[in-house]
C-alpha cells in the first residue's frame, strides 16, 4: 500500500492534492506502518457499504466473467488468468462504465 500511495503522490500535480476513497482493508490501515505522502488524504469509506465502492462490482464482473469455476494448476496460471480478465476488461472502457456508475452520483456541470 505504501508503494502504491507513492506513485499516486508522483502522479499528482505540484501545488495539487489527491484524495484516495478506500474500504476497511487490513493494508488500508494507517496503524503506525502505512505511510501517507503530504500530498495525499485518505477517506475511508464506512463499512458495508459496497454501494459507495463500484470497484466492488468491477471484481464481481471479473470473478463471473473471467475467473469463476476454474481451476489453476500453478501460481504462474493464476496471475496470467487475472492478467488477462484485466487486460480484456480495460479494453472496453464502456463496459467499466456501465458497471461502475451510480445514478445518484452523475457529474453535474457546474
Amino acid at each position: 500500500m505504501n508503494l502504491h500511495l507513492s506513485e499516486i503522490s508522483r502522479c499528482v500535480a505540484p501545488g495539487a492534492h489527491a484524495v484516495v476513497t478506500l474500504d476497511g482493508a487490513g493494508w488500508h490501515q494507517t496503524g503506525g506502518r502505512l505511510k501517507l505522502p503530504d500530498n495525499i488524504s485518505l477517506l475511508a469509506l464506512p463499512p458495508y457499504s459496497p454501494e459507495l465502492n463500484p470497484q466492488e462490482n468491477i471484481w464481481q464482473f471479473l470473478r463471473q466473467n473471467y475467473l469463476a469455476n476454474s481451476v489453476f494448476d500453478t501460481y504462474e496460471a493464476i496471475v496470467n488468468a487475472c492478467c488477462n480478465a484485466w487486460n480484456s476488461l480495460i479494453a472496453q472502457p464502456q463496459r467499466i462504465t456501465s458497471i461502475a456508475t451510480r445514478q445518484w452520483a452523475r457529474h453535474v456541470k457546474g
